[in-house]
């Protein structure tokens, strides 16, 4: 609990804050020596830790439990890899917490090392309180790049038998309590059609032309979805929506281009049926598209690949259960207030796994994926608080 000199937070905080920061964990790059230094740290004070890795060996999430207690545990749970810096103009060095004014620059002080800091820093209080709850600690890799590494950890502990009575997930959110997101579906469409010179357009199939009409299609879903969907005005952006993100095809304007790209993606309001979506667009595709295609080349072909899955964060779900969890984040965050956002989270993986989840971190979601990322000491000292007060709890 040491402070340093004015500084507003812990020693413990700021100090695991720097060591966390330092750490490129560019989600492209491993997150390994990250990991494996928290495990250490947490192996010092005769704490172990589950490690489960991604395929190649490279990444790996954490899981740790603090006590084991008479009830269902806590989990406080973080990603550990940032989106890249490339081509951003920053004014400190990314990877290096610098404080500036009231202000901890870095890329990951938002999103979202410093909720982790702050929770690893309570360690030592967390193993000498008489806990009728254990604490969790969950630390994924690859989340901002489609919540993949966190499905693993899930799978482990549903084997290990671990159910915790909640989660929380410390995304930034200026420590207001989060109790639903949105789903998110992100697709790969590929169009393989026929070359032809373009003299000769009728002997070819047009892959951009027919990737284009899908586009199209997906773009009347959208504003059939925002006039004719029920809203849900918790929501900045209250209706689901549908959007075409990438097209890359052809090689020449002469040539008819055989092949054409499309990534599209849904983020929908929780209750929607994902499935549904994407049926409609598979079956715009087949039933409309591929048979004039192959009406001049029974060859050619449309291909759907799924390149991201999150499952929406729905309140109305186990709804005691979510209730009592979001109950715990309002007491512990001292606001009442509630909120439902657009971007997605591990929220909704861990709540299909059965365990009931929130969303309360410190930080401002408006600074993450920028430059010069940061985060206040204000809301350092807050998620600190938060913590303290988690402490109380689970020792009753």
């Amino acid at each position: 609990m040491k402070r340093e000199g004015s500084l507003p937070i812990k020693l413990e905080t700021w100090d695991l804050i720097q060591r966390l920061v330092g750490f490129d964990t560019t989600s492209r790059d491993s997150n390994l020596g990250l990991i494996e230094w928290v495990r250490d740290w947490l192996k010092g004070q005769g704490v172990e830790s589950r490690l489960t890795y991604d395929p190649s060996g490279t990444k790996a999430n954490l899981f740790a439990t603090i006590q084991q207690g008479t009830r269902a545990g806590i989990v406080l749970s973080g990603h550990t890899d940032v989106v890249p810096v490339d081509g951003q103009p920053w004014d400190t060095d990314p990877f290096k917490a610098t404080i500036k004014d009231d202000r901890i620059y870095g890329r990951g002080s938002a999103d979202m090392k410093s909720y982790i800091a702050a929770a690893l820093a309570m360690t030592p209080r967390f193993l000498a309180a008489d806990l009728k709850s254990p604490v969790h600690f969950a630390l994924s890799y690859d989340e901002e790049i489609g919540c993949l590494g966190v499905r693993g950890l899930i799978e482990d502990l549903a084997r290990a038998g671990i159910k915790p009575a909640g989660c929380i997930i410390g995304e930034p959110t200026s420590m207001q309590p989060v109790v639903a997101h949105k789903g998110k579906r992100a697709y790969k469409c590929c169009f393989r059609g026929r070359e032809a010179h373009s003299a000769l357009t009728p002997q070819g199939v047009n892959a951009i032309e027919y990737a284009a009409r899908l586009v199209v299609y997906i773009r009347h879903m959208a504003e059939r979805m925002r006039d004719c969907e029920t809203r849900d005005n918790g929501f900045d952006v209250p209706f689901t929506t549908l959007q075409t993100g990438v097209i890359k095809g052809g090689t020449a304007a002469n040539i008819v281009p055989r092949d054409c790209e499309v990534h599209f993606e849904f983020r929908y309001l929780p209750g929607v049926d994902p499935e549904a979506l994407e049926s409609e667009i598979k079956s715009y595709a087949e039933r409309v598209l591929l048979p004039e295609m192959r009406a001049v080349d029974p060859a050619t072909f449309i291909a759907f690949e799924t390149k991201a899955e999150i499952p929406g964060l729905d309140p109305s779900v186990e709804r005691a259960e979510q209730d009592r969890v979001t109950s715990l984040a309002q007491a512990l965050a001292r606001n009442q207030a509630i909120a439902k956002v657009a971007y997605a989270t591990e929220a909704g993986l861990f709540q299909r796994a059965g365990i009931p989840s929130i969303i309360c971190g410190p930080g401002s979601i408006g600074e993450a994926h920028k430059p010069n990322e940061f985060i206040t000491l204000e809301q350092v000292a807050l998620c600190e608080a938060f913590m303290e007060r988690l402490l109380a709890e689970l020792s009753r």
